[in-house]
This record gives structure tokens, C-alpha cells and sequence, in this order.
């Protein structure tokens, strides 16, 4: 597996989970406060797009790194949940590396 396969899954973990952020904040002010409804809309679909593109890279890395369906699941579902893909992407930046630094010398020496 490549590193640049879990570079593209912390990337998307990052900015989906502030985008989500974002969200909540915004629903806030829509819901609570009445302001704010165009660019609830708007942040609303920037964060369905980038977290189809985390679903992508996330189920790309999930793949690689042959998860369970059930582990595989929960890193998909984790872009849902407010602050979940902050702690979830560690996680997962401490099972992947191993996995990265052994399959390193195989590919050095190929």
C-alpha cells in the first residue's frame, strides 16, 4: 500500500470532520437564532460532496488495508458524527503506519 493512500484519507477525515463542524454551528444559528439559512444550505452541500469523497478514500484505505466489514462501517460512518473523525483517524493512523512501513522495504527492493 502507498502512503499517499492514507495521506488522502487523513486529508478527507480532517476536512470533513471541521466541515461537520461547521454544520452544526450553522444549523445552530438557522434553527436557534433564525439567521444564517443561505449558507446553512450551502455548507450543507459542501460537506455532502467532500464527505462522498471521504467515503471513497476511506473505503480505498479500508480496502488496502484488507478491515472487517464491521471496522470498515464505523470509519465510514464516523464523517457523521460531530468530532468522531478526529479520534477515528488516529486510530486509524496508528494501525495503518505498521502496515506502510513493512510493505516499504518490499517495494524498495522489487
Amino acid at each position: 500500500m502507498k502512503p499517499s493512500v492514507l495521506t488522502r484519507y487523513r486529508v478527507m477525515a480532517y476536512v470533513t470532520a471541521v466541515m461537520l463542524l461547521v454544520l452544526c454551528v450553522c444549523m445552530i444559528f438557522k434553527y436557534g437564532f433564525d439567521k444564517g439559512e443561505g449558507l446553512t444550505l450551502v455548507v450543507s452541500q459542501v460537506h455532502g460532496v467532500l464527505y462522498i469523497v471521504y467515503l471513497i478514500f476511506a473505503f480505498d484505505l479500508g480496502s488496502k488495508a484488507k478491515w472487517p466489514m464491521g471496522k470498515l462501517l464505523w470509519v465510514l460512518i464516523s464523517g457523521t458524527i460531530p468530532t468522531a473523525a478526529f479520534f477515528v483517524e488516529r486510530k486509524v493512523v496508528r494501525e495503518v503506519e505498521p502496515l506502510l512501513a513493512t510493505a516499504a522495504p518490499a517495494t524498495a527492493k522489487a
